[in-house]
Formats: C-alpha cells, sequence, structure tokens
C-alpha cells in the first residue's frame, strides 16, 4: 500500500480509501465486514461513509452503512487502527427522510451525534458537507446556470463555527467538503482565514477517466490552496471495468438495478469508455486497472474511494495501487480525452 497524509494533518491515510455506499443495500452486513477485513489486510486505513448511506438514498435504509461499520469495530476492537470519515447529507428530496434544515447548528450536531451511535465510535477523524446547500451544478449537471429565485442564503461562516463546535468537543477531528464547486471551496477558505474557524482540508468530489471536469479550476484551488481531492467515482459506477461494454455485467450490478445513474453511461461515454477498453487490453492490464491507477497517479489526489460488491472487485480494485502508468501510457489516455473530453461530468 502507499500512504499519503490528510493536507495539513499528521494524519497517514492510505492512497487506496475503501467506499462503503453499497453495505445495507447490495451488500450484507457480512459481506461488508468480509470487505473491511480484506482491505485492512492490504494496508487500507480509510474508510469512508455517511449519514445517508446506502445508496440510493430511502427511509428504511438510510444509516444501515454505518451501522455495519459499528459493528465491525464492536467485533474486532480496532477502531485505532482506522481513519474514518463520513458526512452530513444536504437538502434534497431524496434527503428529505433525514432533515431538511440543511447545515443549521443543530443539524450538525444531530448528524454527528447520530453518526456516533450508528458507528460505536465517539470521534469521526474527517466530517464532511455531503453537497452545497445553495443551487449549483453537480450529480450529472454539466453547466451552472443561475437561479434568482434561489433561497440559499450565504452562511459559510455560520456553518464553519458551527463545525468548530463539534470539533471542540472532540467528537470531529477535521472537516472537508464534497460535491463543491471552485466558489463554494473558495468563500469556505476565505472565510476559515478571516474567522480564525476550521478549514476543510479535504474535498470529497467525482474523478475518473470520464469525468476529468476537477482538473479544470478545481485541480489549481487544490494544489494552491493545500485541499485534497477525495475522489469518488473512480469507476464510473462500475461503466469503466468494462462489464457493461462486454455485456458481462451481472443482473445485480449497479446500473441494472439503479438506472438513474445513467450518466455514466451515454454515448460519449460509452465511446470514449470503449477506446479507454481497447487501450488498456493492448497494454496488456484491465480497464479497472488502469482507470485506478489513473486516479491513483494525480498529484492533487490525497485518496482514490474505491467501492466493490464483491471480493474479486476488491482484490483488483486495491491491486491498481501496484500499478504505474508510464508517460507514454499516460500521454494515450490523454489523446483520448482530448477527444471525447468528460463525457460524464
Amino acid at each position: 500500500m502507499k500512504y499519503t497524509k490528510l493536507p495539513n494533518t499528521d494524519i497517514k491515510v492510505s492512497k487506496i480509501c475503501l467506499g462503503s455506499m453499497t453495505w445495507g443495500n447490495q451488500n450484507t452486513e457480512a459481506e461488508g465486514h468480509l470487505q473491511l477485513d480484506y482491505a485492512i489486510d492490504q494496508g487500507v486505513n480509510f474508510i469512508d461513509t455517511a449519514e445517508m448511506y446506502p445508496v440510493p438514498a430511502t427511509k428504511e435504509t438510510q444509516g444501515a452503512t454505518s451501522k455495519i461499520i459499528g459493528t465491525w469495530f464492536k467485533k474486532n476492537g480496532n477502531r485505532d487502527k482506522v481513519v474514518l470519515a463520513s458526512k452530513i447529507a444536504g437538502n434534497g428530496d431524496y434527503t428529505a427522510h433525514i432533515r431538511t434544515s440543511g447545515f443549521t447548528k443543530q443539524s450538525i450536531k444531530e448528524a454527528v451525534d447520530n453518526e456516533l451511535i450508528r458507528l460505536q465510535t465517539d470521534y469521526i477523524d474527517l466530517f464532511q458537507l455531503h453537497w452545497p446547500e445553495r443551487e449549483t451544478n453537480t450529480f450529472g449537471v454539466r453547466d451552472y446556470k443561475h437561479n434568482p429565485n434561489d433561497k440559499w442564503e450565504d452562511n459559510f461562516k455560520e456553518v464553519l463555527e458551527s463545525l468548530d463546535a463539534v470539533i471542540k468537543t472532540g467528537k470531529i477531528r477535521h472537516i472537508g467538503l464534497s460535491n463543491e464547486k471552485a466558489w463554494g471551496t473558495m468563500r469556505f477558505i476565505e472565510e476559515s482565514k478571516k474567522n480564525n474557524a476550521p478549514r476543510p482540508i479535504t474535498i470529497q468530489n467525482a474523478y475518473s477517466l470520464i469525468n476529468r471536469v476537477f482538473e479544470g479550476d478545481m485541480a489549481e484551488i487544490a494544489m494552491r490552496e493545500n485541499i485534497g481531492l477525495l475522489a469518488y467515482s473512480p469507476m464510473a459506477f462500475g461503466v469503466l471495468s468494462g462489464k457493461y461494454i462486454k455485456n458481462t455485467a451481472p443482473e445485480n450490478s449497479r446500473l441494472k438495478l439503479f438506472p438513474r445513474f445513467a450518466r455514466y453511461s451515454g454515448e460519449q461515454a460509452t465511446k470514449a469508455t470503449q477506446q479507454y477498453l481497447e487501450l488498456a487490453e493492448v497494454n496488456n492490464m484491465s480497464l479497472a486497472q488502469m482507470s485506478l491507477a489513473f486516479v491513483n497517479q494525480r498529484e492533487f489526489l490525497t485518496s482514490n474511494i474505491i467501492g466493490a460488491t464483491n471480493l474479486e472487485q476488491l482484490k483488483e480494485n486495491i491491486n491498481s495501487i501496484n500499478i504505474d502508468l508510464s508517460k507514454e501510457l499516460l500521454d494515450a489516455i490523454n489523446e483520448i480525452h482530448n477527444i471525447l473530453p468528460n463525457p460524464a461530468p
């Protein structure tokens, strides 16, 4: 395994982070525990969850993922061996069953306290804002279109103060962002500097061969402001395994079960995926290995959040840390990207 540090801290984390959003829906508690056992044995020490998991979010399953991690901690007594990240859900129709009060002081306190109970721990190492409260383009929306009727009011300072109050109790150690944009990221950084408030140290955004949007303004912010990317969906919901193009995807694969995530399999995304698949095979590696190794080698990356629904997938995904893509192969990847840039934003 290779390791980095959470920016501006001494906390060492594996460059592969174990994502968990299928546990409690596509995966049972026993399967989640097996994945955790294997990942830890391979040197992974970083686990990511969220109060809304598993995905898709429903009232019936909400919090099940964190409960599975909690029973694993209780069984093994190894909480101190893991760097644990979680998130508070933002507003949205699909999270109204959790709360509709956004990132108020009470909402943040409630989210942290409930996660600690589910996770059977007394602290969370990294607590993240799952997506912005304001209306912005995310989750497959390519361009920002301003809504003058957006009822959100600027509250960056208040949110940081609320998070600071929880940090002072010892229940969370550091804070991060997720699905955030350049403007919001810089506003959080600006307010943290002006008010001696907690500073976000990571940003968890989508990043993959078919979604390199982060390489725009966000990459410059990451490098100049030392805020590390936690890349999610590096396999584009399994599309970058090649199984959908090859028609080998099982019936319980994510896109067959949940076609609402079809943004990763549009016409242009499929065309790009086919070209990446051919490139990987010419270079004697699987598309999954090439896709993950590409993300692992980004200079702005802190950790690559991989997920799996079975141990074979998990083994292949974790093993990507041992693959170094040559300059020639990276150049070939960029040639495809230049022709078919970001087909699945």
